[in-house]
């Protein structure tokens, strides 16, 4: 019973960990745990009030509530490393009896105060290889504090690069551009700009899953529901005498067809076409219609 309360809290480090590595350093890959309470939160702002949802809270508390389950889940799976061994294995300063502090509650003591490395030593390991296990649980406490920031980090300016893009196709829409005016050499490089900002917000949804799970707010800055005016430019321009225009607006409609199929595979989960999985993706960050902004910008 003692190796198996062991092994149980050696998993659940482990689980973490794991969790950890693929949320923030993997690449293309997301952590299921940070995954399910980011998209739990989403969700449940969606069945609140708009208001709730408008202030943006969804993804500022998903990324507290995910570092939260982090730290307690590890504080716990050491807290079970060390249960099993006290108070045999540990040293205990002279104002504590040592058979009255070998519960689970002292144990979880001893890993809150080792992994947040406070180090007060009035309960330490002091046999074996729980001598190792303690700076080995420091080391975990101090990883997962540098994760935390470099997460943060990594999700703001890939927030910032979405909402600026959002913004200027926002500016592309209000300043009314013309077919003539499209069918132009600076037709074609606006094109290019705003095809070369797709892909990058595609790479940012792919590294920084999570970001998805953030509100933007303000119609202006809102990419779900600006990305209708890109697929409008898209289709009047395929239809240029300009053969750069021609071509600009081919790489743009690709563009706009990878960012669809991401963000399909990876949130919404609709099997439907680029418009379609725009408008489901508008819809669920608070246009209930879905096609507000494609229809606006057609008319």
């Amino acid at each position: 019973m003692t190796w198996f309360v062991t092994l149980l809290g050696v998993v659940l480090v482990m689980v973490i960990l794991r969790d950890v590595f693929h949320t923030i350093w993997h690449p293309t890959r997301h952590g299921g745990l940070s995954r399910m309470v980011m998209t739990g939160l989403w969700r449940l702002s969606s069945r609140l009030s708009m208001r709730w949802r408008a202030a943006g809270l969804a993804g500022p508390m998903g990324m507290v509530c995910v570092v939260a389950v982090w730290a307690l889940t590890v504080a716990v799976g050491w807290a079970l490393v060390y249960w099993p061994h006290m108070p045999e294995s540990f040293a205990y300063s002279s104002k504590l009896v040592a058979a009255e502090h070998a519960g689970p509650v002292d144990a979880l003591y001893v890993s809150l105060v080792t992994l947040s490395t406070l180090g007060f030593g009035d309960i330490a390991p002091a046999t074996g290889w729980l001598r190792v296990a303690g700076p080995l649980e420091a080391l975990v406490g101090f990883a997962l504090l540098s994760a935390t920031v470099s997460w943060i980090l990594g999700i703001y300016p890939a927030l910032a690069r979405r909402r600026t893009f959002a913004l200027r196709l926002s500016h592309v829409r209000r300043g009314g551009v013309t077919f003539e005016a499209l069918d132009s050499d600076g037709g074609a490089a606006l094109l290019d700009s705003l095809a070369s900002a797709v892909s990058v917000i595609t790479v940012d949804f792919l590294q920084y899953a999570e970001s998805y799970y953030f509100y933007d707010g303000d119609e202006n800055t809102s990419l779900p529901l600006q990305l209708g005016h890109a697929t409008d430019l898209a289709e009047r321009a395929a239809g240029a005498r300009h053969p750069d225009v021609r071509l600009s607006a081919a790489v743009l409609r690709r563009a706009l067809d990878d960012l669809a199929v991401i963000l399909d595979e990876h949130f919404l989960h609709t099997g439907a076409a680029t418009a379609g999985v725009f408008a489901t993706y508008a819809r669920d960050h608070g246009d209930r219609t879905g096609t507000r902004l494609s229809t606006r910008c057609r008319g």
